[in-house]
């Protein structure tokens, strides 16, 4: 299935190139195909687009650490947009924590320790989310908050779905689509581990409020000094009975169909925990960027990079078009931007429908 348009394909050859020079210029933490601005105006101008942390001015870099006007033999046009730093999950240390983890509710019955991954993120999420989509709702719907059992990372439920299998069928197993550092603690999880609808944090309790059992996950691989493996997703399933899942989407319906190959400028949906229905406008497409996981870095490949439309807690929420078409899961992203991974390899290396056609 592809995942560019066409009318894109040749500016993802000239990336493909550059990209790694790029990404090694101070400051850059990811490229992508996006069109050229002019202050706040979109010129429309196809270019590849370098996300910075922050905007420098060109008196404080040396010559060499200066993003080139444009780029390879065709003279491509470069364009520098400033994003922040990105975080799986969103910036959390912009937040204050709204609880103890002490004060958190823990399983009935259960003397064990709350298991937590060690990080340096503030766990909380903003005061004032949209107290509905944090209660308990069954069937559970996208766009309500879960998390696995023994940890405060809250996310969100992106929709339902089930294996991937030729049709006509009748499904085996009914899941839970939302983020692997959601569903797996920042992968600290167990296949098998009990998830929560409401999250932990949210006020849910194990084994009163279990909707799932963690079931498959796609690992994160991390950069090293000396190697940057690429990822594509951050997504995980987890399995729970047919009546206790819908996959409706509160405000946003349900999926209708795939749309793999968004374009620039293309204006967004999602629902999400913490900050509700929002739109957004996609502003990079095929973006690589470099991701700070819990006080690692790992490195994501053909990302789709869309405006501030999200925060912590809104991970795992599915982003659709405005015909309610797919286009993929909230993983991260900054105060300037949001992070979505492709619906096609979240269906792909998870092995899951979301629709029918």
């Amino acid at each position: 299935m592809q995942t560019l348009p066409k009318a894109s394909l040749e500016l993802a050859s000239i990336q493909e190139r550059e990209e790694t020079s790029l990404l090694n210029l101070p400051n850059v933490v990811g490229v992508g195909i996006g069109t050229k601005q002019k202050g706040e105006a979109d010129t429309g101008t196809p270019c590849i687009t370098a996300l910075v942390s922050s905007k420098l001015p060109k008196s404080m870099l040396a010559s060499a650490d200066l993003i080139p006007r444009c780029v390879g033999e065709k003279k491509t046009p470069t364009d520098v947009v400033e994003v922040g730093e990105f975080f799986a999950g969103g910036n959390y240390s912009n937040y204050v924590q709204e609880r103890s983890i002490h004060d958190s509710p823990i399983a009935e019955g259960d003397p064990s320790p709350l298991l937590l991954p060690e990080s340096g993120y503030n766990f909380g999420a903003p005061p004032k989310k949209p107290a509905y989509l944090s209660r308990r709702i069954r069937p559970a719907q996208g766009g309500f908050s879960c998390s696995r059992y023994r940890s405060v990372i809250t996310g969100t439920i992106g929709t339902c779905c089930y294996d991937f299998d030729p049709f006509p069928k009748i499904p085996k197993r009914y899941y839970l689509l939302s983020s692997n550092h959601i569903l797996t603690s920042l992968d600290n999880a167990l296949i098998g581990d009990p998830i929560l609808q409401p999250a932990l944090a949210d006020g849910g309790i194990y084994p009163r409020d279990m909707i799932a059992r963690l079931t498959r996950y796609v690992p994160i691989e991390y950069s090293t000094a000396f190697r940057k493996p690429l990822n594509y997703v951050d997504a995980a399933i987890a399995e729970g009975n047919l009546q206790n899942l819908d996959r409706e989407i509160y405000w946003a319906s349900h999926v209708k169909d795939l749309y793999t190959s968004p374009r620039v400028g293309d204006i967004v949906q999602k629902c999400g925990r913490t900050t509700g229905f929002t739109t957004g406008k996609i502003r990079t497409i095929n973006t690589t960027l470099d991701l700070n996981w819990s006080g690692r870095r790992a490195r994501f490949a053909r990302q789709i990079l869309a405006t501030a439309m999200s925060g912590p807690g809104d991970s795992g929420s599915l982003v659709l078009n405005r015909d309610e078409h797919a286009i993929g899961l909230i993983s991260g992203g900054s105060r300037r931007a949001t992070i979505i991974n492709n619906i096609f390899y979240v269906q792909q290396l998870l092995n899951i429908r979301v629709h029918e056609k």
